[in-house]
């Protein structure tokens, strides 16, 4: 197909492997990954799935400044405990302090996923879940932290990894925990007017 025909780029607003997978799941290959370097810190007050919402919205409108003639796709996942958001743990104690915290209790996850088309028209959409880790014993915790599983992702653990086995139930997107809720992200992008080229 000649360049002349082709419609505009998809930009991913993201360098997040999970979330590139997921999109070619549903058959969905971006154009171009490009991560937004913006400030994450919640603000003061704000909720959990506001917050989700609003780093989305930022993530692509900073995307969307660079590349102003795509279709730009962003998403961020907040994992919450009440009002308290479980953010990407630092180090190893970080991460053992927030799995002990979610042993055995409900928590929530948010998703917001925003979509900017080229003439800056601006979609978002939020995901909501409930997920319930079973009781974990030191020795769980241990295997947890030994993976690795819980570098760069909100509450420290990665439900497709080690820990979808300690999952007791979910209720909402799946994917959307995972970091890209693909049945919001998929009617977003069409009702935005994005159709895949090729």
């Amino acid at each position: 197909m000649s360049d002349r025909l082709r419609g505009p780029p998809l930009v991913l607003a993201s360098a997040s492997e999970r979330r590139l997978a997921l999109l070619a799941q549903v058959g969905l290959k971006p154009d171009e990954s490009l991560p937004a370097e913006i400030d994450e810190t919640p603000l003061r007050g704000e909720t959990p799935p506001h917050l989700a919402v609003r780093l989305a919205r930022q993530k692509a409108l900073a995307v969307a400044a660079a590349r102003p003639q795509a279709f730009v796709l962003a998403a961020d996942t907040v994992v919450a405990l009440g009002r308290r958001v479980l953010g990407k743990p630092a180090d190893e104690g970080g991460a053992r302090a927030m799995l002990a915290l979610l042993s055995g209790r409900a928590h929530r996850v948010f998703t917001g996923v925003a979509v900017i088309e080229p003439r800056g028209r601006l979609g978002m959409r939020l995901s909501r879940s409930r997920v319930v880790l079973r009781r974990l014993c030191a020795a769980d915790l241990a295997a947890l932290i030994d993976c690795g599983q819980w570098r760069g992702v909100a509450g420290g653990y990665r439900i497709q990894g080690l820990a979808g086995a300690h999952v007791a139930a979910i209720a909402g997107s799946y994917s959307g925990v995972v970091g890209l809720p693909l049945y919001e992200t998929v009617n977003l992008l069409q009702g935005m007017g994005w159709r895949p080229n090729g």
